[in-house]
């Protein structure tokens, strides 16, 4: 099955409605934010979503994403490909001021004027947000590894407490 490029906006409850199941890509020169986050984005984006209805009758978005990045190892200081994999649920908050009794099961998504939502920001915050915290490689791949040593801390120099002079004048 070949894939195709994502549409950037979606209606939800339309989608919902109809049942949609998207398989496609997000080409990777549209990954900007992600590109300033990371050394480079390597490949396209795969990302698989399915637009329902819940039994509350909340339409709702499942979909998952994958997208390999090269990052900087922070021991070596050398970049090294990454495979950033995510999963996300997402509904349309339809009604902002109902934020608070939003369903704890779906992430609430905006809704602009045309009541879309943007797939593209959506997609790239979940793959943003699943970046590690810090980067390195496997041990047996890094470089500097091998060359950490960790040295005794030198014992700080005894100097007489300057309070003791207050203790003997009791």
């Amino acid at each position: 099955m070949q894939k195709v490029k994502l549409p950037l906006t979606v209606d939800p409850v339309r989608a919902a409605q109809k049942m949609l199941d998207f398989d496609g890509i997000i080409k990777a020169e549209l990954l900007t934010r992600l590109a300033e986050s990371t050394q480079s984005v390597v490949s396209d984006a795969n990302v698989t979503l399915s637009f329902d209805f819940d039994r509350r009758h909340l339409a709702f978005m499942h979909g998952r994403a994958d997208v390999e990045v090269v990052l900087t190892c922070q021991r070596c200081q050398e970049g090294f490909n990454h495979t950033v994999s995510v999963e996300f649920c997402y509904s349309p908050l339809l009604k902002p001021e109902e934020e608070d009794e939003f369903p704890e099961a779906y992430e609430p998504a905006e809704v602009d004027e045309n009541g879309e939502i943007n797939l593209l920001q959506i997609i790239e915050d979940e793959l943003i947000l699943e970046l590690p915290q810090v980067a390195m490689h496997d041990e047996a791949d890094c470089k500097a590894s091998g060359n950490m040593t960790f040295g005794e801390i030198p014992i700080a120099d005894e100097r007489p407490n300057p309070f003791a002079v207050l203790k003997n004048r009791s």
